[in-house]
């Protein structure tokens, strides 16, 4: 069953999804400069005029667009050609189809059985998505408190936790699942909210993790967490030519939020551990591929700690910035770290 799903859905989900993100980021921008949700020049900043905070609103509209117009189809082929005049051999590979079908009818069959068995999982990821970016959106506008942010943040773990997208680690206790995933979203968010330092860095970091979780889904079939990972990986890559290497739109707290979640959740939910791949380590694949943001969250927190420093207050201590001391260019940076990234990323085929 799991080789049946045909492969060219999955760059379908990436390239509309880059395409919506494309189209839809020069309104986003003018709607954030009209509404003066903007990152204002500053003491600590390189930029000399206002920046659209536009970033978080265009992925997410990258993603959730195609998903619903994906939706859309599956039910309009439902209708059109009746979902009962469908029948699709498993064993063969043989589909049949209405004239009105939308989608090859095998992928629509495979994809309306997926989405029947975690549409309760599935509601509770995108609520949980438009939580974040409506979360960094109040931060961005009113400067939410530490405390008010975290509060937040948490709210919305458990609300994806209580969906039913968990970490198991191969316990059987809901306390531990519960717990375990609740800090896993919280510790991805705030690195990647952490690295959102440079133009394009967040974002970038954010593609590649998508890509490599997008892949090792798709390879053992996972395939609705592998569309899920596409359209996240295709959304990003629609953004990066808005803020890398000149910035005309910023994610903001909004994007790094929902980057951050993103990445987090797409570490959640597919098996690594399956029949047709049985890997002994696959409980280190998704620290392999989010290694750079997580190793840079540790070393900040831990410096600021050993300094008396509040863990969340900003500073110049993180990696890209220590390469920048070290006579790298911003760009050098960001591109070096990308590189690091995908290399440990790409550790995982050795799983």
């Amino acid at each position: 069953m799991n080789n049946l799903f045909p492969y060219d859905i999955y760059l379908m989900a990436t390239v509309s999804a880059a395409a919506t993100v494309l189209v839809a980021l020069p309104l986003w921008r003018r709607w954030c400069l009209r509404v003066g949700l903007v990152d204002d020049p500053g003491q600590r900043k390189i930029h000399d005029r206002p920046v659209p905070l536009a970033g978080g609103l265009a992925v997410m509209t990258g993603l959730f667009v195609p998903a619903l117009l994906a939706a859309l189809a599956l039910w309009s082929q439902r209708v059109n050609g009746g979902g009962g005049r469908i029948s699709f051999d498993l064993e063969a590979g043989s589909h049949h189809g209405g004239p009105l079908a939308l989608l090859d009818p095998s992928a629509a069959f495979l994809l309306r059985y997926g989405l029947g068995h975690r549409a309760k999982e599935l509601a509770g990821i995108f609520l949980g998505a438009f939580g974040m970016l409506w979360l960094g959106w109040l931060d961005d506008k009113h400067e939410l408190s530490p405390r008010a942010k975290f509060a937040g943040q948490l709210f919305i773990a458990a609300l994806v936790a209580a969906s039913g997208a968990r970490v198991t680690l191969f316990v059987h206790s809901a306390l531990f699942s519960y717990a375990v995933t609740i800090l896993w979203i919280l510790t991805v968010i705030n690195a990647f909210n952490f690295m959102d330092n440079m133009n394009g860095l967040c974002a970038g970091l954010g593609a590649i993790g998508a890509w490599y979780f997008a892949v090792v889904a798709a390879a053992d079939g996972q395939y609705l967490v592998a569309l899920i990972a596409f359209l996240a990986f295709g959304s990003l890559l629609g953004f990066l030519p808005y803020n890398f290497p000149q910035a005309r739109a910023f994610l903001g707290d909004a994007g790094s939020h929902l980057v951050g979640y993103l990445l987090a959740v797409l570490a959640i939910l597919p098996h690594f551990y399956t029949p047709r791949h049985p890997r002994p380590l696959a409980v280190l694949i998704p620290l392999l591929v989010l290694a750079v943001p997580l190793a840079d969250l540790v070393w900040v927190v831990v410096l600021r700690w050993r300094i008396g420093q509040p863990f969340y207050r900003g500073d110049t201590n993180h990696l890209s910035h220590r390469l920048v001391r070290r006579g790298l260019s911003k760009v050098q940076a960001v591109l070096l770290i990308w590189l690091a990234a995908a290399a440990l990323g790409s550790l995982v085929n050795l799983l």
